[in-house]
């Protein structure tokens, strides 16, 4: 297949281009630099340097003769980006292209409006892009679970049916995002599903949660070719984030009592996950398809027990501080959401192991003096 990955220079877009090019397909990442650009102004670098999108691609190119074409381009600009789908004729796009990050939407004014303008922008310059140049084109956009939220039922994999004074409707899930970054995620679903009921695009919504790990068949290969990989309060995940501070022999910080849970998967998983989607388009012509992506249920304190166990058995001595949780959320909640879907298209998830917990805190270890402690503690407060 023809597949344009948007976003291709992000932490999942990467080894999305590198793992659709290693199966054969031909593949265009496209990015602009947004996330590197916020990264450096808020003092949120990853661990380690990456060469920019071109250099990576002629890295996978001389390593496995495969090709990656890149293209730097504002896909908030609906012009340019039809243009591009003219001239690519993608039969799939995968949509990462978006601010990725919920505490610096809450930074401030400018971080609200650019996190708005960029993310819902560029969800309708795609949208339109395949209405105009590529009507039979897939968007496999990537959600969150936070879209949902902790409501105090049972959280259904994008649609639910409700009876109320004796008549019976099919609605998409009730939505409540914790952040206004996952506001704009939700109005990206909002978008896609009038646009899908309206014109009858093919569409599939990953709500994904958070992902962990730095490993894929194909950035193994080579230090060239690994993703992003952040550890700070902004852009990090929290086990990505308690890894490094075990590493570095800070006191692993749990927001507020830790008893948040949420639904986490490795990143050779989401890898596994859009492929499956892309593989199995929708069959439904005028809805979404909405797919809840993750693997395992923890709590914020589960995380940190298991990473200081790992740690403590490589001779860590991890610590493990509650600090004030900077966010508004529910620390005690209800959470059952399901996730059949990406199962019966043939997942095989990988677990967070203790062996998976024990790699990823020796690579870090390999690199405990790139670290900067000053990026770990939380920075930015929701109120």
């Amino acid at each position: 297949m023809r597949v344009l990955v948007l976003g291709g220079d992000g932490y999942l877009g990467w080894p999305t281009a590198m793992h659709f090019a290693a199966r054969g397909h031909e593949v265009l990442a496209v990015d602009n630099y947004l996330r590197r650009r916020l990264a450096a102004e808020t003092n949120s670098q990853p661990l380690l340097p990456t060469d920019d999108l071109p250099s990576r691609c002629d890295a996978v190119a001389s390593l496995s003769g495969k090709s990656i074409a890149c293209r730097d381009l504002d896909c908030t600009d609906g012009e340019a980006l039809a243009g591009l789908f003219r001239d690519f004729a993608p039969d799939t796009v995968i949509h990462y292209a978006e601010q990725p990050s919920a505490p610096y939407s809450m930074m401030g004014y400018d971080q609200a409006r650019l996190t708005l303008q960029n993310n819902i922008g560029t969800t309708l310059s795609v949208i339109w892009a395949v209405l105009r140049a590529a009507p039979h084109c897939h968007i496999v956009k990537l959600g969150t679970m936070g879209e949902y939220g902790t409501p105090n039922i049972d959280i259904e994999e994008g649609w639910i049916e409700i009876e109320h004074k004796g008549r019976k409707e099919r609605f998409l899930y009730p939505r409540q995002g914790g952040s206004l970054y996952h506001t704009s995620k939700i109005c990206d679903t909002d978008l896609l599903a009038f646009y899908t009921r309206l014109n009858g695009i093919a569409v599939t919504d990953l709500m994904q949660g958070p992902v962990y790990g730095i490993s894929s068949d194909e950035a193994d290969r080579d230090a060239r070719l690994r993703p992003h990989f952040h550890y700070d309060d902004i852009f990090g995940t929290v086990i990505n984030r308690f890894v490094v501070q075990a590493a570095a022999g800070v006191p692993l910080t749990v927001y507020g009592s830790g008893s948040q849970v949420r639904g986490y998967l490795d990143l050779r998983d989401t890898l596994q996950c859009v492929e499956l989607a892309t593989l199995n388009p929708p069959t439904k012509k005028f809805e979404p398809r909405i797919l809840n992506q993750f693997t395992e249920l923890f709590s914020v304190r589960d995380l940190a027990e298991r990473v200081k166990q790992v740690g403590d058995g490589l001779g860590l001595e991890v610590g493990i501080r509650s600090v004030p949780n900077p966010r508004k959320e529910r620390e005690e909640h209800f959470y059952q959401p399901a996730h059949d879907g990406l199962a019966t298209l043939g997942l095989k998830p990988h677990v967070l192991s203790d062996d998976r917990l024990a790699e990823m805190i020796e690579f870090v270890l390999r690199h405990r003096d790139a670290v900067d402690v000053g990026k770990i503690l939380p920075r930015v407060s929701w109120a």
